[in-house]
């Protein structure tokens, strides 16, 4: 009898390094998680973080989830986190990851638009209460029936994962483990606006692939991932590597300098993952301190400053740059050990590693006809970001459009034939991790009231930074709040001792 083969999922994945080496360290957490969200740390070998997976999957199983169910996720850079995303992919779940920079009218508005059943969070993260922001957006999504979280405190309402964990409950259900099953739907801000985008288990691990294949990520690797999980890029940056080595992955919050060392440090850390910004002034401050570390990987939110950016100096370590392209999908090009300059970029299929004879193809990129940035290949979910059917009479519909145009302005040097990316999406404002339409920036502004001014300015580190100015600085704070925003909106009017500018 034939047995049907089909690709693996993350949790496929994760038991092929658990039956090899279940006493192996597998997840380890930030040295100042008491600070960020009141909970200890943990350090798990596979065969405790299998457990509590296992725990996690039964709580969601017995709360009435069935399978294909959307379960949203809010949670910090913490081993809950990956125990989290894994536990849902155990019981059959899609996860919908929510930024932690995201607040109620966006949490709302997703929870909506998925038909999630259930949220997960945490109860404190860095001093806010993210289980109140939770508990307000579920109370507005009519399709939520669970609400669960970590940490002490929980409001009345919130079931505890924790508890869960130590329960220990081994009910379970058949899964099939397909990587062709959903397994995640984040959301892009696009000049059309919000856009979910739904993948697959195996344009998940295509992301990773082409992150650790370029950076020629070895296996049983230490990880040190600096790098919000909440969106495609993340998941591939942290998660995934991690399944694919089969190493330990070392987590840390976004961001203090000097924990980042300490952990580099304590757990011997060979590789580490962090926005490319960072890795270049680690680089800059010079690596010696750092012996143990020889590989680093930058991801670039802005991938237009790729070019312009300064030369990696690191003899010890390689820096591998990765070109994010919002959650339509990504691209990795080690830098040349000769000078350290940025690799050439260009058009048409990309291999990884890029430099190895008959290395698999990771994808392909191209120039559309517009002067824009296009890709095509496994991890690209073409459908998501498919254009809508023309309005006109033709009864003979247009071919379907076979790669994602990313908005981002290029063109070719005539001197090397190279790809140029020029400029970001028109009408789309990047501030770190946190992207939203130009023109909702003007609406915020306009409902501070008179007098009051809200603007982005360009920043060489983040795409934009936000500046406020109004005559009641604690009011404008206040009416932001109220409109459910972004803290970063609000941070912007923070008070001054010499101004009243943010």
């Amino acid at each position: 009898m034939n047995q049907q083969i089909t690709s693996p999922t993350l949790d496929t994945l994760f038991k092929r390094t658990l039956a090899r080496q279940p006493d192996a360290l597998a997840l380890v957490d930030p040295i100042n998680k008491q600070r960020i969200t009141g909970q200890n740390r943990k350090r798990l070998t596979y065969a405790q973080a299998d457990r509590a997976i296992s725990a996690i999957a039964a709580h969601f199983i017995e709360s009435g989830l069935p399978t294909n169910t959307v379960i949203a996720v809010q949670l910090p850079t913490t081993v809950e986190f990956a125990l989290t995303v894994l536990a849902a992919h155990r019981a059959g779940l899609v996860v919908v990851p929510l930024p932690l920079l995201w607040r109620q009218s966006e949490l709302t508005s997703v929870l909506n638009r998925t038909a999630a059943r259930a949220i997960v969070t945490c109860g404190r993260i860095d001093g806010v209460s993210y289980a109140d922001i939770a508990m307000n957006a579920a109370a507005e999504a009519f399709s939520i029936r669970h609400v669960c979280g970590f940490g002490s405190d929980l409001p009345e309402g919130m079931a505890s994962l924790d508890q869960a964990i130590l329960q220990d409950s081994r009910t379970s259900r058949s899964v099939i483990q397909d990587g062709r099953k959903p397994a995640l739907i984040s959301f892009d801000v696009t000049s059309d606006g919000f856009r979910p985008v739904p993948r697959a288990h195996f344009s998940l691990i295509a992301g990773g692939l082409a992150m650790s294949l370029e950076s020629d990520l070895a296996q049983g690797s230490t990880i040190m991932a600096a790098f919000a999980p909440m969106s495609f890029a993340g998941i591939c940056a942290s998660l995934v590597t991690w399944l694919l080595s089969g190493g330990t992955l070392v987590l840390h919050h976004p961001f203090d300098e000097e924990v980042l060392e300490a952990q580099l440090t304590d757990y011997g850390c060979d590789t580490l993952i962090a926005p490319a910004q960072l890795a270049l002034r680690l680089d800059e401050r010079g690596l010696e301190r750092l012996p143990g570390l020889r590989n680093v990987v930058g991801l670039w939110r802005t991938p237009e400053q790729v070019g312009s950016s300064a030369a990696w100096t690191a003899k010890r370590a390689t820096l591998t740059d990765v070109y994010l392209f919002g959650e339509a999908g990504l691209f990795g090009a080690r830098r040349s050990a000769e000078d350290g300059s940025p690799a050439p970029i260009k058009v048409g299929p990309h291999s990884a590693p890029r430099e190895a004879p008959g290395a698999a193809i990771a994808g392909e990129i191209l120039l559309t006809p517009k002067g824009t940035l296009g890709l095509r290949g496994p991890m690209v979910p073409v459908a998501a970001y498919a254009p809508p059917p023309p309005t006109g009479d033709g009864m003979i519909a247009p071919p379907p459009r076979d790669y994602v145009d990313t908005e981002y302005a290029a063109r070719i040097e005539r001197a090397t034939g190279g790809l140029n990316i020029t400029a970001p999406p028109a009408g789309v404002m990047t501030v770190g991790g946190y992207r939203f339409l130009a023109q909702d920036l003007q609406e915020w502004s306009r409902r501070l009231g008179q007098g009051a001014l809200l603007t982005a300015l360009p920043d060489r580190l983040s795409g934009h930074r936000l500046a406020g100015r109004a005559q009641d600085n604690a009011r404008a704070r206040d009416a932001l709040t109220e409109l459910g925003l972004n803290p970063l909106m609000v941070e912007a009017f923070r008070d001054r001792a010499n101004a009243a500018t943010g």
